[in-house]
């Protein structure tokens, strides 16, 4: 059963941290900026959309990290 929600999780999370990754800015904008990623403190040097999405991609990144090592964790016991 827990193998099971695992392996959910991790196919959540495996979608999720691609469709993340292809909204981040990147050399010549990207599909963050068609959210309001455009619009910058001049101050900070990045958006508040743009902090918000890394820290959501830093947190399903850690959430796909933990399912792959339990998964393997317990595919090994």
């Amino acid at each position: 059963m827990v193998e099971l929600v695992l392996n959910v999780l991790l196919v959540l999370t495996s979608v999720l941290l691609v469709v993340l990754i292809l909204l981040h800015r990147g050399k010549g904008g990207g599909l963050s900026s068609m959210f309001g990623g455009a619009v910058s403190s001049q101050l900070s040097g990045s958006s508040v959309v743009e902090k918000n999405l890394n820290r959501l991609t830093v947190l399903t990144g850690v959430v796909w990290t933990v399912c792959i090592v339990t998964l393997g964790i317990l595919l090994k016991v």
